[in-house]
């Protein structure tokens, strides 16, 4: 997909589908007005006649002549002053869908002159990574013939003025390799779990490392990983025939020395609780439980796309959680790498058994700030539901940092408590703590067992069990939080 600036008025702007905005109570934007003084007031009389109304998730592709258009197409914006960031990424990507159905080669977008308030680096950014979500497809494992690939090859994000050019070209720029990052984050996810293992991971790692030179990949296998002690890792793997692996990628574009932001993903690539074992409804589903990785892969494609100026470590914990004769029972206890022995009362939280040993492998690194990424309780998507991933930390300075990042790059998260009455919870009479207690603010006790292993460190934890795929109709991977870590990582350069 070829992104670019389109300078020229909208009148002169050659493109098969020029994508305008109208207002509720039939006001067109700067653009629209001026294409439909081309289109000698064809626009204005579908307003006219109520063919068009202006709400939003309205869309009206009208075929057109005597203009340098050969489509327009009309996106409902609602009412005046509310077509926000969170809107306009809601538009472009049904406008790109409903192009990309046509015989479209190229489209230019004048949306953004819309967005209150107006910023031409996001404005562009967030149109890039649109492109992307409309025009993505799920990796499916058919035996027909795929569907035909779009037709559209090239998209125009419009401004105003000559000065705007350098920070929107910035903002697609980052946005096509913030797209590139998620695609790889859905492509992993979307993944059955026979095809998507552990040994699988550790391959598409060292493909990420064979594709950008600034990119490093290293493959622990088991027998490493029990010489450096990590024995709650390990205890989880125990009912499977697949192997764990411990996955380190370093992406180095910051100067030598710089202490790296080390981003830990959870790699579960199917969870099925072990012998604390899931409800078989929505099962299919725990192949998910691979997201947190699959969005350290992401960011660090994205990283490296746009050559971002800092150093950036993933550790990935990868493993499957199966019930049989090996498998780790409730009960159990099991000593961490860091050595705290841990009673494992349920099986089935098991992502902070994993994460907790990689957390403690990653302070080899000497971090800056430590990011782990899970799709880790089912009680996250209680509290927050789909539209925000959790954040808990030891640093209330970081969490900030992450809860404006989420803000600007409208992939949102909130900041949860970890007060010192969550972490009592966890108190075991056989061992250092338990690794679970109970229903009542699990997201939060989750957090407070990985905070056990974050002493000295500049740490946070996104839980994005909520955030990271759809269920029902359009069940699939979101991409998120690329985005958020995206942001995150640029404001940090």
């Amino acid at each position: 997909m070829r992104l670019f600036v389109a300078t020229a008025a909208p009148a002169r702007q050659k493109t098969d589908c020029a994508i305008v905005g109208v207002h509720e109570g039939g006001s067109f934007a700067g653009a629209g007005a001026l294409l439909d003084t081309a289109l000698r007031g064809r626009l204005a009389r579908l307003l006219k006649s109520g063919d068009v109304r202006g709400n939003p998730g309205e869309l009206r592709m009208v075929d057109v002549e005597g203009a340098a258009c050969a489509r327009v197409l009309v996106v409902g914006l609602g009412k005046q002053g509310s077509f926000r960031r969170k809107q306009y990424r809601k538009a472009l990507v049904a406008a790109l869908g409903a192009v990309a159905k046509t015989g479209a080669r190229d489209a230019v977008s004048y949306l953004a002159e819309c967005v209150e308030p107006a910023d031409d680096y996001y404005d562009a950014r967030l149109a890039a990574e649109a492109v992307g979500s409309a025009l993505y497809r799920v990796p499916a494992i058919r035996s027909t013939r795929k569907a035909p690939e779009p037709a559209l090859g090239a998209f125009g994000f419009a401004v105003r003025n000559g000065s705007q050019k350098a920070q929107a070209q910035r903002g697609l720029d980052h946005g096509h390799a913030i797209a590139a990052g998620m695609a790889l984050t859905r492509n992993l996810a979307n993944l059955p779990g026979n095809v998507c293992t552990p040994t699988y991971l550790g391959q598409q790692a060292k493909e990420l490392a064979r594709s950008h030179a600034s990119v490093h990949a290293q493959v622990l296998e088991e027998r490493e990983l029990k010489r450096l002690k990590m024995g709650s890792f390990l205890s989880v793997t125990n009912g499977t025939e697949q192997p764990a692996k411990l996955i380190v990628l370093r992406y180095d574009g910051g100067r030598a020395g710089q202490a790296p932001v080390v981003l830990v993903g959870k790699g579960v690539t199917f969870d099925s609780g072990g012998i604390s074992l899931k409800q078989p409804p929505g099962m299919d589903e725990m192949k998910f439980d691979m997201t947190g990785a699959a969005s350290v892969f992401g960011a660090i494609e994205a990283a490296a796309t746009m050559q971002l100026k800092l150093n950036l470590v993933g550790v990935v914990p990868a493993c499957e959680n199966m019930p049989s004769g090996r498998a780790s029972r409730p009960g159990d206890i099991v000593r961490s790498m860091s050595g705290q022995t841990i009673e494992v009362l349920n099986t089935d939280a098991e992502g902070r058994l994993i994460l907790c040993d990689a957390l403690t492998y990653a302070r080899r690194f000497k971090p800056a700030v430590v990011v782990d990424i899970a799709t880790l309780t089912g009680a996250c998507v209680i509290a927050l539901g789909a539209h925000n991933s959790a954040v808990m930390s030891n640093d209330d300075e970081l969490a900030g940092e992450l809860v404006a990042a989420g803000r600007r790059a409208e992939d949102t998260c909130w900041h949860m408590p970890m007060g010192e009455e969550y972490h009592d919870q966890l108190k075991s009479n056989f061992a250092d703590f338990a690794n679970a207690c109970g229903r009542e603010g699990g997201a939060i006790t989750a957090a407070c067992f990985l905070a056990k292993f974050t002493d000295g460190l500049r740490w946070a934890h996104l839980d994005i069990a909520g955030t990271a795929y759809l269920t029902g109709a359009n069940k699939g991977s979101t991409g998120r939080p690329v985005p958020l870590l995206m942001d995150f990582l640029i404001a940090r350069t």
